[in-house]
């Protein structure tokens, strides 16, 4: 049998995740994750360089990260 912390597992959705991210971080790490995801994605969309995108894609293999 199933108690509530399962039942309440089962039912979590994207919404109460969201929810639950509001109420415990505050506005400057809201802001630094925005920020870090903007430079992320920046770097993967413009920087195709060979040389550059040659050396990340060997950080990926060094990080352990499987690309092809």
């Amino acid at each position: 049998m199933q108690d509530d912390t399962d039942t309440a597992r089962a039912t979590d959705s994207v919404y109460d995740r969201i929810d639950r991210a509001r109420a415990s971080l505050t506005g400057p790490q809201i802001a630094i994750a925005v920020a870090l995801v903007a430079a992320l994605g920046f770097t993967l969309l413009f920087v195709q360089d060979p040389m550059l995108h040659d050396s990340l894609h060997n950080f990926r293999h060094s990080a352990g990260i499987t690309c092809h």
